[in-house]
């Protein structure tokens, strides 16, 4: 068996960022979760770092590492999601504190001493948030920009458009000047926008299979996807709701439930109307350099399967 593939998870849970955390807890085989850094996002720091533990305690991982990170964007105030996630992050069902313990380090030192640490190409960041804890890293330590592996995220929309604004996927929206410098970087980008996320919908099927589990962590999924699913109902008059952030994990884990292209993709940062737009160069109009595979598609059904599965291991 080949060794573990090293990863850091970088987010803002978040219910969805909560089952993407899950996922990749389950898969121990394939992945080595070095540490899970938070960001102020969906909702602010102290309720990102206490639903990370929460989850991590939940997936029976309490020495799974938590830092700490950024509290606010880069160069602009906060815009939260509890219209979405609700109040704590993780509404829907009743959680326990968690007891398991937040690290001392920030994490953005964690990922500037792990990558200076690590052999070069070798740790992959999962950043399922705004990018502020990434972006702030590679600018106070460019050296660590070489060691990255890669990036895959879920963020910014093409066909798809924005559910934050008429233009801008919420994650790039909060921070575009941290998702402009990562971007920018030229670490290998893999993007799950909202055109990849929203073919991966929840529906009743696919949420009582996660109930009928039988253990504590597919219950969670389950209420905290019959929670998440009343906005996207409403909003979009779909079925079920987006599993944004599991994307991620899925992508490390099975790489061939999604396809896309590589394409230049720019982050717009100073237009009112189109603040936090990933322009993505889908059908090569410029003579701008392809800097993301941009993904477009996924296999819902082979999505679904694999996040069941994985689930019924906790």
């Amino acid at each position: 068996m080949s060794t573990p593939r090293k990863i850091i998870i970088d987010t803002d849970p978040g219910q969805d960022d909560a089952v993407a955390i899950l996922l990749a807890l389950a898969s121990p085989e394939e992945l080595d979760v070095l540490g899970v850094t938070v960001v102020a996002g969906n909702v602010p720091l102290p309720l990102t770092q206490k639903n990370a533990r929460i989850v991590c305690e939940l997936a029976g991982k309490p020495d799974t590492k938590v830092f700490s990170g950024c509290n606010a964007p880069i160069a602009r105030k906060l815009v939260t999601a509890e219209h979405v996630h609700g109040k704590t992050g993780l509404d829907g069902p009743v959680m326990p504190d968690p007891t398991m313990p937040l690290q001392d380090q920030h994490a953005v030192d964690f990922i500037i001493d792990t990558l200076r640490a690590e052999t070069a190409g070798t740790v992959t960041l999962c950043p399922l948030g705004p990018l502020t804890n990434i972006a702030t890293a590679f600018q106070r330590a460019p050296d660590i920009i070489v060691k990255v592996q890669e990036i895959v995220l879920m963020g910014g929309a093409y066909f798809q458009v924005g559910n934050i604004t008429p233009a801008a996927e919420f994650n790039i929206y909060v921070d575009p000047e941290a998702a402009k410098i990562t971007f920018a970087s030229g670490v290998p980008i893999v993007v799950m926008p909202l055109d990849v996320t929203h073919k991966a919908l929840t529906n009743r099927a696919r949420v009582e299979a996660f109930r009928n589990l039988g253990n504590e962590a597919g219950r969670m999924v389950a209420e905290w996807t019959d929670f998440f699913e009343r906005f996207d109902k409403e909003k979009y008059g779909s079925e079920g709701a987006p599993l944004h952030d599991p994307c991620v994990i899925a992508y490390l884990l099975k790489p061939d439930l999604f396809s896309g292209r590589h394409v230049n993709v720019e982050i717009e940062t100073t237009s009112e109307l189109t603040l936090g737009m990933t322009v993505a160069d889908w059908w090569g109009v410029t003579d701008r350099t392809p800097n993301a595979m941009f993904m477009g598609d996924v296999d819902a059904e082979g999505f679904f399967a694999l996040l069941t599965e994985r689930i019924a291991r906790l």
